[in-house]
């Protein structure tokens, strides 16, 4: 692990089931359930964890947006949508690529991108 580097994440959400099998299914994460008003996640590239709280995280409220990248926007956006996330910004142009954000269906909000 890197110095100062970031080395976990705390998202929350409002429906703790929905969110892991959300992210489960698109993203692949592995979770472990810490009582009822917490879960871990692993991925190959990130870890973290989901707590439970009414209010979620969006960033017309000024939350952090955490973004994902795919090589394939239009194919995850189907994931997404499939999987229950809800866009609320479809795919645009930005400097440097396309991307998309969507909330899960805990009502956090996250974005994915490609070149």
């Amino acid at each position: 692990m890197r110095d100062k580097s970031i080395n976990y994440i705390e998202v929350p959400s409002a429906d703790l089931m929905k969110t892991k099998a959300f992210f489960e299914s698109v993203f692949g994460w592995i979770f472990t359930d810490y009582g009822d008003a917490y879960t871990a996640f692993e991925s190959q590239e990130l870890q973290g964890g989901f707590y439970y709280s009414e209010t979620v995280s969006l960033t017309d409220r000024g939350a952090t947006l955490l973004v994902f990248y795919t090589t394939s926007l239009e194919a995850c956006l189907d994931e997404v949508t499939a999987a229950g996330g809800n866009i609320i910004k479809p795919i645009f142009s930005f400097p440097g690529g396309r991307r998309f954000h969507f909330c899960e269906p805990g009502g956090s909000e996250f974005a994915v991108w490609s070149e």
